[in-house]
């Protein structure tokens, strides 16, 4: 890996937009991050606090986006900055989702729908048919509807929502099946709760279609040598973070179950 991309680098938050009540996107000026591919991801740097992995939701004209829930100690610090906020950045990391023709369907839950976001933009006018399945637990946690509904036509768009305020009232694999039935699509993209995709990655096993899914483990490294991120064979910052059917067959019995805490012990998911 060029020793450039490890090297920590300072920058400024030059804007942060609230997407839902407990998700904002922090927009970072980078002259390599903003050279990203769909899937990759970033290490961010919460001065004092931590630093944490985080996708890439969109990277041009030298900026770097990503969206961030609020879920713990350095993602609440980070929400609570302002623009013009000093951070670090290391990356980008990882590999990217391969570039598909035909007709695509892409299924994202919760934050793992921005680097899906990402990559619907770059397959909008490649591809033909481009289709999106997203789901959330509630309306007001249903991610970039607006820009989703720029790239994928009206008719081609899914929403789930857990409590009904929004779309159809179920888990975001639920229509999965009639839909896959349905059309044939020439590659599936996934990426959201690990044990979402775990449920994709079987139904698509069952039907025999191509896949490729982007994984969160614990990071701290980013570069493969901690192992806090082994999945299987694997390491989810160096292998992956997007992986197709072949290597997610020979990390099954992992995959949704069991990751690796903080104290290096494995524990269920």
């Amino acid at each position: 890996m060029p020793t450039a991309n490890n090297t920590l680098r300072t920058t400024q938050i030059v804007q942060i937009r609230t997407e839902s009540p407990t998700v904002k996107t922090f927009v970072l000026p980078d002259r390599l991050c903003c050279k990203a591919k769909p899937g990759q991801f970033l290490m961010l740097w919460i001065p004092g606090i931590d630093e944490i992995p985080l996708s890439i939701m969109d990277a041009s004209n030298g900026l770097v986006s990503v969206s961030v829930k609020a879920v713990g100690d350095a993602t609440r610090h980070l929400h609570a900055m302002a623009a013009g906020a000093t951070v670090g950045v290391r990356g980008p990391y990882g590999n990217s989702f391969t570039e598909s023709r035909g007709r695509v369907l892409l299924v994202g839950g919760g934050t793992g729908t921005a680097p899906l976001l990402f990559l619907a933009k770059l397959l909008a006018s490649k591809t033909e048919r481009l289709s999106f399945v997203e789901g959330a637990k509630t309306k007001d946690e249903l991610l970039f509807v607006r820009e989703i509904g720029g790239v994928c036509q009206e008719k081609n768009i899914i929403t789930t929502t857990e409590d009904g305020t929004a779309g159809l009232q179920c888990l975001v694999t639920q229509p999965l099946a009639s839909l896959l039935d349905k059309d044939r699509f020439d590659m599936i993209y996934t990426c959201g709760p690990e044990i979402m995709v775990k449920k994709i990655f079987e139904m698509t096993e069952k039907r025999k279609l191509p896949i490729e899914a982007s994984l969160e483990r614990l990071m701290r490294c980013g570069i493969g040598l901690c192992g806090s991120c082994v999945i299987g064979k694997y390491r989810v910052c160096r292998d992956g973070p997007v992986f197709n059917a072949a290597q997610l067959r020979e990390m099954k019995d992992e995959l949704g179950i069991s990751k690796l805490g903080f104290d290096g012990s494995r524990i269920p998911i």
